[in-house]
């Protein structure tokens, strides 16, 4: 034993691997309450893969089709960065690499193990239990264990301070959540239990009152019924009850209502002469404007208030509203946020990018043996669903999750499809 250990304690590359897994296992709750933690996270097991692979001549990765179209579309946005300026969004620009490598350390190294996959899922699961338990703690009693009280538009924050148990409960609930309910669906009792725990899920996000990761949770669940016949059922009840508490939401909660409901049908009523339209609006006209490489990294930012885009496009007018109103940090859509960073070019890039990763995922689905593959399938889909109001993409608070899950739905994937090819040899 002594011996094994002055073996280990001479080869540095040993502890490589479990250094980069405990930092990957630490990065969602990091996610939770300590953002720069996760950032510093997500590059130390950046640093850790790129010395794995310099000392094991571990490239092989580097073949790999998405692999090449995330460097394109990282140079492509790069050189726009430098051909419009300013400094920082060059800086900010050079950096996102990080983001695309931390997929490729997931997929390739730090997540091939089974047990590192299921702990993570673990992770997963218990994050979003105790979300579902912080938004119901400040529904019945007001406050969340930190003594927070709602939002003053009536929105549950869950665990933290601020609204932002919408989406991060969406991310929780899909890909750690959900697994244990397909699972729990297989039992003798399964469908009396799971449609009770789809109805719990599904109640809870209504009453957070975000109307985006509501949508995109139920683009999440409707998928998952076609994936999986036994869920539909108790899906369609559950959902049916989430419908209920809508209705009944101008008793239990008038601000969610307001929020949820009211302003949601007027600004659907005149979506262009909105907020959302007129961001839209104007990502599409400076698109227009320069197609080829866009604006740089944060061009939408800096070059949105530019009086040369305060115009319609294909028909649509400037609203009411227009001008320097009109602008925001980002264009609040991944695509349009990808398209104005770096084209048209770089917005094929990264739709083949994720037809890539989306294909890989379902060529590997099993939802009835590998309930969290099939998740991680899901979740993976409507985080990528182009008609959809988002954060800012490489914002840390939303990257860290969506990179995250993208990396772990790939070694999923490949886990399974090494298996499946494996078993047709023999």
């Amino acid at each position: 034993m002594a011996g094994l250990w002055h073996r280990r304690a001479m080869n540095p590359a040993s502890f490589l691997l479990p250094i980069a897994v405990a930092a990957t296992l630490l990065l969602p709750p990091f996610l939770f309450y300590a953002r720069a933690l996760a950032d510093i996270a997500v590059c130390l097991v950046d640093v850790l893969f790129l010395i794995h692979c310099t000392q094991t001549s571990h490239w092989a990765w580097l073949k790999r089709p998405w692999v090449w179209l995330a460097a394109t579309l990282f140079v492509w946005q790069l050189v726009s960065s430098i051909i419009n300026g300013p400094a920082h969004s060059v800086l900010e620009g050079a950096v996102i690499f990080r983001l695309f490598l931390f997929v490729a350390a997931l997929e390739d190294w730090v997540l091939t193990n089974p047990t590192v996959r299921r702990t993570l899922w673990a992770v997963l699961a218990v994050l979003g239990a105790w979300t579902f338990i912080q938004c119901w703690e400040q529904f019945l009693f007001h406050h969340n264990i930190n003594g927070y009280e709602r939002w003053p538009d009536g929105a549950l924050t869950g665990p933290f301070y601020k609204p932002r148990a919408g989406e991060i409960f969406m991310f929780v609930s899909l890909s750690g959540l959900m697994p244990a309910i397909l699972m729990l669906s297989r039992r003798r009792k399964g469908p009396w239990l799971t449609g009770l725990a789809l109805a719990l899920l599904v109640t809870t996000m209504v009453l957070i009152g975000q109307r985006m990761p509501n949508l995109i949770l139920l683009l999440g669940l409707c998928i998952t019924g076609l994936l999986v016949k036994k869920l539909r059922l108790p899906l369609a009840a559950a959902l049916v009850l989430g419908v209920l508490v809508l209705v009944l939401l101008p008793h239990i909660s008038p601000p969610t209502h307001a929020k949820l409901v009211t302003k949601f049908a007027a600004q659907m009523g005149n979506f262009f002469g909105s907020a959302y339209g007129q961001l839209y609006t104007r990502a599409a006209v400076m698109v227009s404007a320069h197609p080829l490489l866009g604006f740089g990294f944060e061009g939408f930012k800096d070059y949105c208030p530019d009086p040369a885009y305060f115009h319609g496009i294909f028909g649509i007018p400037n609203a009411e509203n227009g001008g320097a109103a009109a602008c925001n940090i980002h264009p609040h859509n991944y695509y349009f946020q990808i398209a104005t960073m770096a084209g048209l070019p770089g917005l094929f890039m990264f739709i083949f990018m994720v037809a890539l990763w989306l294909t890989k995922m379902a060529r590997a689905l099993r939802p009835s043996t590998d309930a969290v593959q099939a998740m991680l399938f899901v979740v993976t889909c409507a985080i990528y669903w182009p008609i959809a109001s988002t954060s800012g993409m490489f914002t840390f608070d939303t990257a860290g999750w969506v990179f995250m899950l993208t990396g772990f739905g790939l070694a999923a994937s490949a886990r399974d499809i090494n298996q499946s090819a494996s078993i047709k040899n023999k």
